[in-house]
């Protein structure tokens, strides 16, 4: 067989290969475009009562009554404005603290017993998670009542696993020979951590809670939904008394919180990393 039959013959292969994938990916395209059209037909056209929708120019109304602003509500956002302010930043602190064990536990390369710490600790961080801040600050608005310490702790704990997670996959990842120098000159436990590991891990924690923090500004901004305080609250107020222009002017406000908590937040990480 000469090099030329060859060379055909590979030629031929790789042309079929690619045809038989391309008929492979139109296939599957087709395939997501039916559950697609399937998924939108029962969630939105089935789903949908467009009776009491009304028409074109009904809809266009009622748009319209949340493009007025309600200026008499602006001096009153100021509190609930602040009050989320303090409920992000206080519940951050407040996860930073609590993550502190989970973050001990859940770092393999310096948890105290891996076989019992390792497990517990993963499974709150996945806890933490897995479960919505609303669905906490339910749980802790039926706990402890309504306002802003509901809210403190519905972020702390919806916290935790975020920043336990990112603080301990840093300290997995971080380089060992410090550590191990430091242990090889009789360095202790505590010696190891402030000396080897923290300073390795620390700008790294540091960003994840700033974050964190911004991301909570956010979170709390919602919260008063379910009567834990600060805009929220507010928003619900201004909801069930049917004024669009007040829901309007609290959404503007939450807006001017989220930006002014990404401004705080690009600012601090570039002056402390």
């Amino acid at each position: 067989m000469t090099d030329t039959v060859i060379i055909d013959r590979r030629v031929d292969e790789i042309i079929a290969n690619r045809s038989r994938g391309r008929t492979r990916r139109i296939v599957i395209y087709i395939v997501v475009a039916i559950l697609v059209a399937i998924s939108l037909k029962t969630t939105v056209v089935d789903d949908t009562d467009w009776e009491r929708l009304g028409s074109f120019q009904e809809v266009l109304a009622s748009v319209g009554e949340f493009l007025e602003i309600d200026w008499g509500l602006v001096p009153n956002l100021w509190k609930p404005a602040l009050e989320t302010i303090m409920v992000a930043t206080l519940g951050t602190l407040l996860g930073v603290i609590t993550c502190i064990p989970a973050v001990w536990f859940g770092a393999l390369n310096i948890s105290p017993f891996p076989p019992i710490t390792y497990p517990i600790a993963r499974l709150m961080m996945t806890l933490s998670r897995s479960i919505h801040e609303i669905v906490w600050a339910l749980f802790f608005v039926a706990a402890v009542g309504l306002g802003a310490l509901a809210g403190v702790l519905a972020i702390a704990v919806r916290s935790v696993g975020f920043i336990a997670k990112m603080s301990a996959e840093a300290i997995e990842d971080l380089d060992p020979r410090p550590v191990e120098a430091i242990r090889a000159v009789g360095g202790n436990e505590f010696k190891v951590f402030v000396y080897a590991i923290l300073p390795q891990v620390l700008p790294a924690m540091i960003g994840v809670i700033i974050f964190e923090w911004e991301i909570n500004i956010r979170r709390s901004s919602v919260l008063g939904l379910v009567g834990a305080g600060g805009l929220g609250l507010v928003f619900f107020r201004q909801l069930n008394t049917f004024n669009h222009a007040g829901v309007t002017t609290v959404i503007l406000a939450t807006l001017v919180l989220i930006l002014f908590g990404e401004l705080v937040s690009y600012f601090t990480r570039k002056a402390i990393i």
